[in-house]
C-alpha cells in the first residue's frame, strides 16, 4: 500500500471533506492499481470490479485522471490474465451449463489473483460489475483521451462475455437473490454494452445494449410505471436509481422515471436521513447505505432538486467519524435489530472506511458544484 489508513486516522481529526476523500482513495490504492473495497477491513481487502470502478469514475471527476488510470490497467491486465475464465463462460453460456465456479468472479486479490475456493465467504458471479467496468472505462478515456492497446483488448473481451451473459440469471449488485435477472444489473451491463460499443465502434455491442434496455422497460422489470428488482419481485431497491444517473438510459423526466425515483423516495429513503437498499433487507439490520443518500442526491439534482442533495451531503457529512471516515452505513435505524447483532457479531462493525462511500461521496460534491455553475455561469471578461 501506499499509504496507511490506521496510521492517517490516528492524526487527524478533522471530519470529513472531498479533500480527504480523494487522499484517503488515492493514498488506499495498491501498487498494483487496484483499489480495496476497504483498506482495513478483513473480509473487504479486496479489489472489486465494482467498487473500484466507482473509485476511479470519481477520480476522474476530481481531474485524477493518472489514478483511475491505474485502476484500468489493473482491471484490464486481470482481464486478460484470466482470458480462459471468461473463455470457459463462454462455453457455460452456450451449452446451459452456468454455475457459480465456472463464472468469473466479481472481486480479486489486490495481487490480480481469484481467491481460494475454501476461502470465499460468499458468491462471486456477477455482471453488472463487468458492466460497470466498461461504463467506467469508456468515461476514463473521454475525459483523459487515453486508450491503450491492453485496455482496447480487455474491453473487447469483456464485451464479447456480456453480449453473451447478459441475461444468464445471477447474484444483484448487493451479492444476493441468487437466480434471478435483476433489473439493476440489466440496466450496467446495457449502459457498458453501449458505451464501450461506441468507444470500440463495436455494431453488436450497441445493438445488444438496445435490446436490455427494451428489456428493462418490458413487463418483466416494470410495475404500474416503476421498474421493479426482478421478475416476480415487485419491491423497488435503491441501486436502480444508477439507470437514470449515471448510466441515462432512460429519460430522468419519463414517467418510469419518476415513478421509480419517487417509490425509492417514498419507500427506502429515511427521513432526516439516508438511504436503504430495499425493504426487507437484513445485512447489518438493513440500515442506510452512504453511497446510496449520495445516489438520491445526484438524482435530485438531475430533477432540479438541488435541496434534496444539499440534505444528503449534510447527512453524508455528518455521518463520518472523527477521522473524516465514512462507513458502508449507518446503523441508527435498522429495520432488523437482530439481524444488526448478528452481522456485528459474524464481522464486526460495518466497514470504516469504505472507499466507495467517499467516491459517491465525491460525486455529489461534483454533480452539486456542476448544477451551481449552471445556475450562475462566469460572466466573460
Amino acid at each position: 500500500m501506499r499509504a496507511s489508513v490506521g496510521d492517517n486516522a490516528r492524526v487527524r481529526d478533522v471530519g470529513l471533506t472531498p479533500e480527504l476523500s480523494v487522499e484517503l482513495i488515492t493514498g488506499s490504492q495498491a501498487e498494483s492499481g487496484a483499489y480495496p473495497a476497504s483498506p482495513v477491513h478483513d473480509v473487504y481487502r479486496y479489489g472489486w470490479l465494482r467498487d473500484g470502478s466507482w473509485c476511479a469514475h470519481a477520480m476522474d471527476r476530481v481531474d485524477r485522471h493518472a489514478s483511475a488510470a491505474a485502476w484500468h490497467r489493473w482491471v484490464a491486465d486481470v482481464m486478460l490474465g484470466h482470458e480462459h475464465r471468461l473463455a470457459r463462460a463462454l462455453e457455460a453460456v452456450r451449452d446451459g451449463a452456468v454455475d457459480d465456479q465456472v463464472m468469473p468472479p466479481a472481486r480479486f486479490t489486490l495481487d490480480g489473483e481469484e481467491e481460494p475456493v475454501t476461502e470465499k465467504q460468499w458468491p462471486n458471479f456477477q455482471l453488472d460489475c463487468y458492466g460497470f467496468w466498461l461504463w467506467s472505462l469508456a468515461d476514463h478515456v473521454s475525459r483523459s483521451g487515453e486508450m491503450e492497446p491492453r485496455l482496447e483488448s480487455a474491453a473487447r473481451l469483456v464485451v464479447r462475455y456480456l453480449v453473451a451473459a447478459a441475461e444468464v440469471p445471477c447474484y444483484d449488485c448487493w451479492e444476493e437473490h441468487p437466480g434471478h435477472r435483476h433489473t439493476s444489473t440489466l440496466a450496467s451491463v446495457a449502459a457498458g454494452l453501449r458505451d464501450a460499443g461506441a468507444l470500440l465502434d463495436d455494431a453488436e455491442a450497441r445493438e445488444r445494449a438496445e435490446s436490455l434496455r427494451r428489456l428493462i422497460l418490458g413487463p418483466e422489470h416494470t410495475l404500474a410505471s416503476s421498474l421493479i428488482r426482478f421478475p416476480g419481485d415487485t419491491r423497488v431497491d435503491a441501486s436502480l436509481l444508477w439507470t437514470f444517473v449515471p448510466y441515462a438510459l432512460l429519460p430522468g423526466n419519463s414517467e418510469i422515471a419518476v415513478t421509480t425515483i419517487r417509490r425509492i423516495r417514498d419507500e427506502l429513503h429515511v427521513p432526516a436521513g439516508g438511504v436503504r437498499r430495499y425493504q426487507g433487507d437484513t445485512f447489518y439490520g438493513g440500515a442506510e447505505w452512504i453511497l446510496l443518500a449520495a445516489s438520491l442526491g445526484s438524482v435530485a439534482i438531475a430533477q432540479g432538486d438541488t435541496d434534496l442533495a444539499l440534505l444528503m451531503r449534510a447527512w453524508i457529512e455528518a455521518s463520518a467519524n472523527a477521522a473524516g471516515h465514512l462507513p458502508e452505513q449507518i446503523a441508527d435505524r435498522p429495520q432488523s435489530p437482530h439481524m444488526l447483532a448478528y452481522w456485528q457479531k459474524r464481522w464486526g462493525q460495518t466497514a470504516t472506511p469504505l472507499l466507495w462511500s467517499h467516491a459517491m461521496y465525491l460525486i455529489l460534491v461534483e454533480d452539486l458544484s456542476d448544477a451551481a455553475r449552471d445556475e450562475h455561469p462566469a460572466r466573460p471578461n
